[in-house]
């Protein structure tokens, strides 16, 4: 599992084969998305809670090829996690 994956799990207590929903649609989320994409170096400083979100597939691509809405997200997350 991904370190990030485990990051994720651990703040929100979830186990590995628990139902994690897509915090935007509350389907079953199938990816951790990175808000701020980690670039070409993979700093592992974007690997914060803060920084990633539960998303199924449909929300993780549109998020990848949607400014705008990978925005949105990063403002709901923020309130997810507060």
């Amino acid at each position: 599992m991904k370190k990030h994956t485990k990051i994720y799990l651990k703040f929100f207590n979830y186990g590995e084969t628990d139902f994690i929903p897509c915090e935007y649609c509350g389907n079953r989320a199938v990816d951790i998305h990175h808000l701020e994409a980690r670039g070409m170096g993979g700093s592992k400083k974007k690997d914060n809670i803060e920084n990633l979100i539960a998303l199924c597939r449909k929300h993780h691509i549109e998020a990848e090829n949607n400014k705008a809405f990978n925005t949105f997200l990063k403002d709901l997350h923020i309130r997810n996690i507060k």
